[in-house]
């Protein structure tokens, strides 16, 4: 057994060996209900994997309009 710091400095997360950690899962909206992403069947899984996102624009400080190019 190893001990280590709970919190190094420079990280303020509490360090965990490989063994203690835990598989994170995934949750989609689909036709308006949430759903786990590992209950996927194949081809919906890829056309998970395949979306792409978008970033919109901050919006303009009240008073001044935004750029239009």
């Amino acid at each position: 057994m190893t001990v280590r710091p709970a919190c190094s400095p420079v990280n303020a997360h509490p360090l965990l060996a490989n063994d203690e950690r835990q598989a994170c899962e995934i949750w989609t909206r689909v036709m308006g209900y949430h759903r786990p992403v590992s209950s996927f069947n194949v081809g919906k899984k890829g056309e998970f994997y395949e979306r792409q996102y978008f970033v919109t624009n901050k919006p303009a400080p009240p008073g001044k309009l935004p750029d239009c190019a």
